[in-house]
């Protein structure tokens, strides 16, 4: 199990000489306040930066995400550290990142481990 949980540190020198990491600001999801006209506003912590590794989505993350019936842009994140996808249930996620110019949305947990989290993220309109 420890070798699994460090496989970013091992493997990121290598796919850095390849797909460099890129700069990443991390927006933590804090929920919601209620704004004008009661319309639900959502709120986040502190901008965190940060690097990660952003990628084309695999065959295999492709299937994970098979029969959600999402639509538009994604890609997957490698980031040291955790991320958030949407859990409605408890009202929480919907983390956002910050990269090349550009907002995306965790839309999905592909893989999560004490040390590193592998993300879908979806292109956001902002």
């Amino acid at each position: 199990m420890l070798f699994r949980s460090n496989v970013r540190s091992l493997v990121n020198p290598a796919t850095n000489n390849i797909n460099q990491n890129a700069d990443v600001v991390i927006l933590k999801s804090l929920g919601y306040q209620i704004g004008a006209g009661r319309k639900q506003v959502p709120k986040y912590d502190y901008p965190l930066a940060g690097k990660a590794q952003v990628q084309a989505l695999d065959h295999a993350d492709l299937e994970k995400m098979q029969g959600l019936n999402l639509q538009g842009i994604y890609r997957s994140l490698y980031l040291t550290g955790a991320l958030h996808g949407v859990i409605r249930k408890e009202g929480e996620g919907g983390d956002l990142v910050k990269y090349n110019g550009q907002t995306w949305l965790v839309s999905k947990i592909l893989e999560t481990w004490p040390t590193w989290t592998k993300a879908a993220i979806c292109l956001q309109v902002d």
